[in-house]
């Protein structure tokens, strides 16, 4: 499949349980509010996000990305965190579904794996194959992308995050 009209960032998505709309800038401090618990970043790469000028800085990149949604509890509304499609290749027919975080009152939950559904049922419309990009100690999030059926593909490090080792999963539309 090749698809050059991939939209990466749909009005919504959503299911029973999480809606996801495209990321704004108005949504910097109630997304901050949920970003700024040190535990959420405890296992990731960039431990430090949790402080207001590195997660400006991470927001802005999200925005400009052009991929990114704000996940929200589809009955409150309540902002539980973030997440984004990024490096879309539609050479290869792949893109990566990442830099997905969510307030710890929602851990344990549907939210994640209802969020990574939505993301890849509509992907799969567009791309045969998603990636995920996950730090080597982050062992939770190593976990989820295992529960969602992709496999470990490769070792890599990213210049952009102090060459940190990160594990490549792929997951393959059936």
């Amino acid at each position: 499949m090749n698809n050059l009209d991939f939209n990466l960032q749909p009005e919504i998505l959503e299911n029973e349980i999480i809606k996801l709309i495209p990321l704004h800038e108005d949504h910097f401090a109630a997304l901050y509010e949920v970003a700024s618990d040190p535990l959420i970043w405890d296992q990731h790469p960039n431990k430090d996000r949790y402080q207001k000028d590195v997660f400006k800085t991470f927001f802005e990149t999200a925005i400009t990305s052009n991929g990114a949604f704000l996940i929200l509890d589809q009955k409150t509304n309540e902002v539980i965190g973030a997440t984004r499609f990024y490096d879309y290749n539609p050479e290869k027919s792949n893109v990566g579904i990442g830099y997905t975080f969510i307030g710890r009152k929602f851990w344990g939950g549907p939210y994640n794996q209802s969020t990574k559904k939505l993301l890849i049922d509509y992907a799969f419309q567009n791309v045969d194959a998603i990636l995920f990009h996950v730090g080597a100690e982050n062992f939770r999030s190593q976990k989820a992308v295992l529960k969602l059926g992709a496999v470990k593909i490769n070792e890599i490090t990213f210049p952009i995050n102090d060459g940190i080792l990160h594990f490549e999963y792929e997951l393959k539309k059936q």
